[in-house]
């Protein structure tokens, strides 16, 4: 078992290219089922938005790989251009 604070210190990397993503900013849970949906990744530093938001990103949970103890390997594909 694991606390959500202990989840939320884990660094986030990508597995298809070693690309660390960030931490956990929030997570999305099924209230029906009680699983987790997935893990919402806040912006990276970066500037703020128009409206004081960072941008977000969105893991589904299927594309969670492996938890460990220190990382979270998630899998996701580069955007083709």
């Amino acid at each position: 078992m694991i606390s959500i604070s202990e989840f939320q210190v884990k660094d986030v990397v990508n597995v298809s290219n070693g690309k660390k993503l960030g931490s956990i900013g929030d997570i999305d849970i099924n209230v029906t089922t009680g699983k987790i949906q997935a893990i919402i990744l806040g912006g990276n530093g970066k500037l703020l938005g128009f409206f004081g938001k960072e941008e977000e990103l969105v893991i589904p949970w299927r594309n969670i790989v492996k938890i460990g103890e220190d990382v979270i390997l998630v899998r996701l594909s580069e955007p083709h251009a």
